[in-house]
C-alpha cells in the first residue's frame, strides 16, 4: 500500500497540498510516484506564475510515461524545489517531502474540496 499521510490535502488526480499558514506545498503522492515509475523530469512553472485549481501547472516525466500535473489550489508559485531539476528522482525516494511547488493560496475554501488521508486512501485501493 502506498504511505497516505494524515493532516495533508489530496485530489482525485495524485496530487497533495501541505498548508502552513498562507502557503500550500504541493507535490504528487507516493501512489502516483509509484505508479509512474522512476521519474526523469519534472516540468515546472515559474516562481510569480499563478495556478489555477483544477487547471494543468507542469508534468512530470518517467521512463513509463508523462503526466500532466493538476493544481489542486489557486494562488502564486512563490517557489519552486529546484533540487529536483538535478534529481527529480527524488520524487521516487519521497514523494512527500520532495514537494514541487510552493503556493501562496489565493482562496483557503477551495481545501474544502479536496480530500483527506482516509478518502485519499480509499480511492487508491
Amino acid at each position: 500500500m502506498a504511505k497516505v499521510i494524515e493532516g495533508l490535502y489530496y485530489a482525485e488526480s495524485h496530487e497533495f497540498v501541505k498548508v502552513e499558514g498562507d502557503f500550500g506545498y504541493v507535490g504528487i503522492t507516493d501512489y502516483a510516484q509509484g505508479q509512474l515509475g522512476n521519474v526523469v523530469y519534472v516540468d515546472m512553472p515559474e516562481e510569480g506564475d499563478e495556478v489555477t485549481a483544477g487547471e494543468d501547472f507542469g508534468a512530470v516525466e518517467s521512463v513509463k510515461a508523462a503526466s500532466d500535473l493538476i493544481s489542486p489550489v489557486s494562488g502564486e508559485v512563490v517557489e519552486v524545489n529546484s533540487a529536483l531539476e538535478d534529481e527529480p528522482e527524488l520524487i521516487n525516494k519521497d514523494a512527500f517531502e520532495n514537494w514541487i511547488i510552493k503556493v501562496r493560496l489565493s482562496d483557503k475554501s477551495e481545501l474544502d474540496a479536496l480530500m483527506d488521508a482516509k478518502a485519499y486512501e480509499a480511492i487508491c485501493e
